[in-house]
């Protein structure tokens, strides 16, 4: 089941898209698509409506992030061995983990505004995963039974205030726009195995990264399973799982986003994204 919001930012309502790929609106069925409605009880409830009775939407309507009311945005840093390499890190012996402000988080189609000052704004396609129920110090083999479902992540980041501007990386991964979700949440009964999944992004045409989730050093349900030893998961979290090789960062020379540019990105099963980058202004 593909599940999505849509509508003027703040104010999306919930939709699903129907075997024939046609948008419908659920408004009415059930308030959004956050934690409040991930339950596996209410996801059956949904996955029971006849897609033909909801209404039809305009192919382009605007879409929201795909989640909404996210406690929590969980990353996962150097979670690809190539990714590690190209940026001269080793590979990790734990997951490294770190927090991107939920205010970063946007619709999966929205413009990405380059920070003020910004030379070092940089791409990052990942696999994201929705928490449906809590999941508190889950063990390997319990923890997919607590993901809702998978959706596209651009974990957008810019490298000088992630890396020189001192402290961790939070500062270069939380600015406005470096968040975009979606475009849909794709339940867990429709994709059978997270760790075989094509995913991608290109710049203005040009493919950048390429590679498959069975690449990732640490496997969703490891993954879910160490951060709930850490923290409480709550339904509508989302874990970002970490990018391949191919970033801004690792090209011979280093290679960052200018105003203009168009970034397309995608994986397989869950959709495509397009933003274009904008210079910052302040009444923005």
């Amino acid at each position: 089941m593909k599940l999505f919001r849509h509508g003027n930012p703040g104010a999306e309502r919930p939709g699903l898209v129907d075997a024939d790929g046609v948008l419908r609106d659920l408004h009415g069925k059930v308030d959004d698509i956050t934690g409040a409605t991930l339950s596996p009880a209410s996801l059956n409830l949904l996955a029971s409506i006849d897609p033909s009775t909801l209404p039809r939407l305009d192919a382009g309507v605007r879409l929201g992030p795909a989640v909404g009311q996210v406690g929590k945005m969980i990353c996962v840093g150097m979670n690809y061995a190539d990714h590690a390499a190209e940026t001269g890190a080793p590979i990790p012996e734990q997951p490294v983990l770190f927090m991107k402000a939920t205010t970063a988080i946007m619709g999966p189609n929205d413009d990405v505004v380059i920070p003020r000052g910004s030379v070092k704004t940089d791409w990052e396609v990942e696999l994201g995963v929705v928490i449906g129920t809590v999941a508190r110090d889950v063990t390997v083999d319990e923890a997919l039974g607590h993901v809702a479902g998978f959706m596209v992540v651009n974990d957008l980041s810019e490298r000088e205030f992630q890396m020189e501007h001192g402290g961790q990386w939070v500062k270069g991964k939380s600015c406005d726009t470096f968040g975009p979700l979606g475009p849909w949440l794709v339940t867990t009964d429709d994709i059978p195995d997270p760790q075989n999944l094509d995913l991608w992004l290109s710049v203005n045409e040009h493919r950048y990264q390429s590679s498959n989730t069975r690449n990732m050093v640490f496997g969703v349900a490891k993954l879910v399973s160490y951060i709930s030893r850490y923290m409480t998961l709550m339904p509508g979290d989302v874990i970002s799982t970490g990018t391949p090789a191919g970033v801004g960062l690792g090209l011979k020379p280093p290679t960052y986003l200018k105003p203009g540019d168009v970034m397309e990105l995608g994986i397989e099963g869950l959709g495509t994204q397009r933003q274009v980058a904008h210079a910052h202004r302040a009444d923005r």
